[in-house]
């Protein structure tokens, strides 16, 4: 959900009807003639088509028909789950391809989707399951080692990955996609001459491949040549290139330009990449404004008195929240470098036990989140802080009492958090609205964040989690610790002091040099934290000030007051 994508790994025989050569088949032989057989299947051919030119609708509605006639259509199944897989529907996708290893367990191919899937979904564990299974039978297979790598990533054992990236790539050298992903993790473990070489060895496979220009400009600390410029720029000017490549190119273009300070030409470049995204995402602003104003409703200080006592009573966790590009990863590193805190990762449990409470609630928008809180009872919580304290268990390595969580968007969780874990810390890392704002827009996410495609749409976000955050403040007061950027790098040890005091843990000096903490650091911002305090990256917005008119209507009043924040009331802001 968070910044740049790390073990991402593509299955290259997704959308095709025929499974990958591979596939060891029954000894009677009977899924290798039904495989075969669905392969002429006009409808299937069809559908196999329209996923190739990425037209989801045509693809949907004949595999619908096909599956109502034969629903146990192995292909068409595992074809069904790729649809879903595109629509970002992962746990519809899951389900599919579990019924199609359950009818077909020596489909690999399925399989190797499934474990994709599950790996997307953030259940790396299991997904290490599915690819084990598909190596037992085709240990060669490099498409799966990829993939293993990829899921050893998620679940931070780094090392062993590197090695596997890199006996995959002795294998088969010409894989542009895997010294992308060997990149990453080398990135991850702050390899940094490593993790360029890789990527350029990435675009000497492919020159054209704008996700590999991208990941150079979003080490933040890189410098292109003169030479790279010309190239992405003769990239943009051809007509062929997928939507996809030219996204990232643009985005890679604007740092590269805003490095030699072209400022006007980089927000051009910045914008076209924002929307060439915002069209395809379709986010809606107004959905994360009327789920704050049911947040206001519902968790008062009423409700929070009555529940008094509920939940798993651990103080293991330290949740940092607030925005992407708002000095979380510095907050984390500095955090991580105390002898009793463990930096895990941006961990998407909270938003995952969210999204599967509202499972059984009516489909009423309306009622939605936060309304599926108001039911659980004690039991419930104190068996959701056990279950979110189980489910991080694998992110810890250290062994140390205290662990970080610092998903940005856990903010609008914080009623959960407080119902479930009422003894975890909350940190709010905030930072200037134009300079945090202005920084997601730069920012391309490898997955969610889609409020930041648009600088209205990041303004009216930025407001609105202002004004939920004023209302945590006023009916749980004192339970949240605010860390503004700017206090934090205009003072380290003042802040750091008082956020250890929040934190209840005495003062540490290695605090203090946060940038010699060797750990594991998978966020955009990872290779500045590697270094001391910087003050230039304050107020770099300042440059492109002339063009952020829509972002600072779209702030408000909130723009105005900061570091305070307006009186919201009971109504919307206007």
């Amino acid at each position: 959900m968070g910044h740049a994508s790390h073990g991402e790994t593509m299955i290259s025989d997704w959308g095709a009807p025929v499974p990958s050569p591979g596939i060891d088949c029954p000894d009677d032989g009977g899924l290798a003639r039904g495989l075969r057989a669905a392969t002429r299947d006009p409808r299937l051919l069809r559908a196999a088509a329209a996923l190739r030119r990425n037209d989801i609708p045509t693809a949907e509605s004949l595999l619908r028909l096909h599956l109502r006639q034969d629903p146990t259509d192995v292909a068409a199944i595992r074809m069904f789950a790729e649809v879903a897989a595109r629509l970002e529907r992962y746990q519809d996708s899951a389900k599919l391809l579990a019924r199609c290893l359950e009818l077909a367990p020596e489909f690999l191919a399925a399989r190797r989707n499934y474990a994709l899937v599950l790996h997307r979904m953030n259940r790396h564990q299991e997904a290490l399951a599915q690819t084990q299974i598909v190596l037992t039978r085709e240990p060669w297979d490099w498409s799966g080692r990829n993939l293993k790598a990829a899921a050893l990533c998620g679940i931070g054992r780094y090392e062993e990955a590197i090695a596997l990236y890199a006996s995959i790539l002795a294998q088969a050298p010409r894989q542009p996609r895997i010294w992308l992903n060997y990149g990453h993790a080398l990135k991850t473990v702050g390899r940094q001459a490593e993790c360029i070489a890789a990527y350029r060895q990435s675009l000497a496979c492919e020159p054209g491949l704008g996700v590999a220009y991208f990941s150079l400009a979003n080490l933040k600390t890189f410098r292109f040549a003169a030479d790279d410029v010309a190239v992405m720029r003769e990239q943009l000017v051809r007509t062929d290139i997928s939507d996809d490549d030219r996204l990232h190119l643009q985005f890679a273009l604007g740092k590269a330009l805003e490095d030699a300070a072209q400022y006007r030409e980089s927000f051009t470049h910045y914008s076209a990449a924002n929307a060439l995204h915002r069209a395809a995402c379709g986010y809606s602003a107004g959905r994360v404004t009327a789920r704050v104003q049911r947040s206001k409703a519902l968790l008062t200080s009423h409700f929070f008195a009555a529940r008094h006592g509920y939940g798993c009573p651990a103080c293991d966790p330290i949740f940092i929240v607030g925005l992407p590009r708002a000095g979380s990863t510095l907050l984390e590193q500095i955090l991580s470098s105390h002898s009793a805190v463990e930096g895990t990762m941006e961990l998407p449990d909270i938003s995952a036990m969210a999204s599967r409470l509202l499972q059984g609630a009516p489909a009423d928008e309306s009622v939605g989140y936060p309304g599926v809180l108001d039911s659980l009872t004690a039991a419930d919580c104190r068996a959701l802080g056990e279950e979110y304290l189980d489910r991080t268990r694998i992110q810890r390595c250290n062994g140390a009492p205290h662990f970080i969580d610092k998903m940005p968007n856990n903010f609008q969780y914080i009623g959960l958090i407080q119902l479930i874990l009422p003894n975890a810390r909350i940190i709010d890392a905030r930072r200037h609205p134009l300079g945090c704002c202005f920084s997601a827009f730069k920012q391309h996410f490898a997955r969610g964040q889609h409020f930041t495609y648009s600088l209205e749409d990041v303004g009216h976000y930025y407001r609105d989690y202002v004004e939920l955050m004023a209302h945590f403040d006023a009916v749980l007061p004192g339970r949240i610790c605010r860390v503004l950027y700017e206090d934090l790098v205009a003072g380290l040890e003042s802040q750091v002091r008082r956020i250890l005091d929040y934190c209840g843990l005495p003062f540490e000096a290695g605090c203090l040099r946060y940038y010699e903490n060797d750990r594991p650091v998978r966020t955009a911002s990872s290779e500045q934290v590697r270094r001391p305090i910087f003050l230039d990256g304050v107020d770099r917005w300042r440059h492109y000030e002339p063009w952020l008119d829509p972002l600072k209507q779209a702030l408000g009043p909130v723009l105005d007051r900061y570091p305070g924040v307006p009186e919201f009331g009971d109504a919307r802001l206007q």
